[in-house]
């Protein structure tokens, strides 16, 4: 087992890692466009839910930090709230093949249920171009579009960064905040945050 203060060590690394290159995501600005097959076989791109709030979840079945909001069902709950509340919540899988985390549409679709994860599709992205068109940099990393198709916020899920399921007792998530703002017609109050966890598995750049 790792250590904690080895796991802290680690997702702080990831938090200062370069971006990948490319012009990044802006908040404010339209959120970068994508395409990616689903878990399902179906493609699916931002554009078909224009008009809709839209959140995009970087995952890694393998991080720590991901097993935290997944084994405490932290997670399952705030997509469940979400998407009730007309929410899109995509989680996106960029691992590479042969990396942690990558997934098979087959893989992704027992992972979903096993975990009871409620989101309304796990995008499989093993290219990472929809990883590095978001410079999603870690392990979940998060991302809100408003809906006129606008980045609102960007970062990380709550301000705890660490991997043991009892930090989300007092944690401020930023995402629920972020919809709560959004539904409430109020501009995000934070939009930005400093993302933590495990660095994004990604392959060699094309």
């Amino acid at each position: 087992m790792i250590p904690r203060r080895a796991l802290l060590a680690f997702g702080l690394l990831a938090m200062a890692a370069a971006s990948p290159a490319g012009a990044k995501p802006h908040v404010g600005q339209p959120a970068p466009a994508f395409q990616a097959v689903d878990a399902d076989g179906r493609t699916r791109t931002l554009a078909e839910f224009q008009g809709r709030v839209v959140v995009l979840e970087w995952t890694n079945n393998g991080c720590p930090y991901v097993g935290k909001h997944y084994s405490s069902g932290n997670m399952q709950r705030l997509q469940r709230q979400a998407v009730k509340d007309g929410v899109v919540w995509l989680t996106v899988v960029s691992s590479a093949p042969g990396m942690q985390g990558h997934l098979t549409a087959p893989q992704a679709k027992a992972w979903k249920a096993k975990t009871k994860a409620a989101s309304t599709a796990v995008l499989l992205d093993p290219t990472g171009r929809a990883g590095r068109a978001y410079d999603a940099r870690v392990t979940p990393h998060m991302f809100v579009v408003d809906r006129n198709g606008r980045l609102v916020y960007m970062g990380g899920i709550d301000d705890k960064a660490s991997s043991e399921p009892e930090s989300l007792k007092g944690a401020t998530n930023y995402v629920t905040a972020a919809l709560s703002d959004l539904k409430a017609g109020r501009p995000v109050a934070t939009p930005v945050t400093r993302p933590y966890g495990c660095g994004v598995k990604y392959g060699s750049a094309d």
